[in-house]
């Protein structure tokens, strides 16, 4: 079975990732990975960090002479800003003077920061935040780069675009060519409708000067995805479920529509479900794609359609009140280097997790195709 793993922290030394189930034969491109390394890096919102990082992937193991040879890929991005963290970092022991210059007590309300101290007893919440953060998106980035390899082999391609940051939203209609192409036309916003990207971008610099954050949606689309994929049979197999867990898992996401989920919540049937078609060139067919491509946790043939939700990111230049977990006394937040929205580079990220559940699923119904 397809899976993979992502390990490294914020600042440690670098991001790995390894790949398993990969099938043999698979053209790999590190250009490719790289070319989505540079997407999940640009975009209006980003905070410095993206000033010091130069993300490139260095392959270690499971590809040869540019193909898959089926054993483990293991992938490493290197952190430049390790460097600025010196022993702060470091996987050694230290002297107190060190521990306590590199200590966070003062944890940021809606982030995992004291929840992640309660699980596990820390009394310094970097030992959370640092592998919490998004930071660690990298790592799955490139793994999504090598999953989509291998659906573009099949024909299946995938995009996104930004539909809303803020209270300000995309109401327009648009084809999935419309999507693709938002990244080379609009790489600071990618919303395919100049005007409503201006205003979304006034926006995020207004809440920047403002030193408050901002969340959004990004839709996510899939073409050429077989019928098939997934399965009714348990609950754990449904490819509509598995989607939804793997947009969630991604930081800062607070809820995942699959099709129209949330409108047809509040339609009659006869407005929401997609009526079936036949002829002889197309097979079966439908003329509206409501259900986003899935119907009872099977790919019907349709685009695969989601958008994710965002909330505005957890760490404010203006921070909020907390409880100093060594003193118990009322503090402002820590403040951590971040971004202001992540919204316009997320969506390369979501991306990533659907061409995993895709090319999973897919390898278990056709096999090492």
């Amino acid at each position: 079975m397809l899976r993979f793993l992502t390990a490294g922290e914020s600042h440690g030394k670098g991001l790995t990732v390894i790949i398993e189930g990969m099938p043999a034969g698979v053209p790999i491109s590190v250009d490719y990975i790289n070319e989505e390394l540079v997407k999940r890096q640009k975009g209006a919102g980003s905070g410095g960090r993206m000033l010091i990082e130069k993300d490139e992937v260095e392959i270690l193991s499971g590809i040869r002479f540019g193909k898959t040879i089926a054993s483990p890929i293991s992938m490493i991005i290197w952190n430049k800003d390790h460097k600025n963290w010196g022993e702060k970092m470091s996987y050694e022991k230290q002297s107190g003077e060190v521990i306590h210059s590199a200590r966070v007590t003062e944890p940021r309300p809606g982030h995992v920061d004291l929840p992640g101290v309660q699980k596990y007893g820390f009394d310094d919440v970097r030992n959370v935040l640092e592998r919490a953060s998004a930071r660690e998106t990298t790592a799955r980035v490139a793994a999504g780069a090598v999953f989509k390899q291998l659906l573009q082999r099949e024909g299946i391609e995938i995009a996104s675009h930004t539909i809303q940051i803020g209270d300000i939203t995309l109401d327009k209609d648009y084809t999935f060519d419309d999507i693709r192409k938002t990244y080379e036309k609009d790489p600071e916003i990618r919303c395919i409708d100049p005007a409503i990207s201006q205003k979304m971008k006034q926006l995020i610099e207004k809440t920047r000067k403002e030193m408050n954050t901002l969340g959004g949606v990004v839709e996510i689309w899939a073409e050429n995805v077989p019928a098939g994929l997934g399965s009714y049979v348990h609950w754990d197999r449904k490819i509509d479920g598995q989607i939804a867990q793997a947009l969630m898992s991604v930081q800062s996401v607070k809820a995942v529509e699959i099709g129209s989920g949330v409108s047809a919540a509040g339609a009659v049937g006869s407005v929401v479900h997609d009526e079936i078609y036949y002829d002889k060139e197309n097979g079966y067919y439908r003329k509206t794609n409501r259900a986003g491509g899935i119907e009872g946790g099977v790919t019907n043939g349709m685009p695969v359609v989601a958008r994710v939700y965002h909330k505005p990111i957890s760490t404010l230049y203006k921070p909020m009140n907390t409880i100093d977990i060594e003193t118990k006394e009322q503090v402002k937040a820590t403040v951590e280097r971040s971004d202001i929205c992540v919204v316009p580079r997320a969506g390369v990220v979501s991306e990533a997790m659907l061409a995993y559940v895709l090319a999973r699923n897919f390898l278990e119904r056709y096999g090492e195709v």
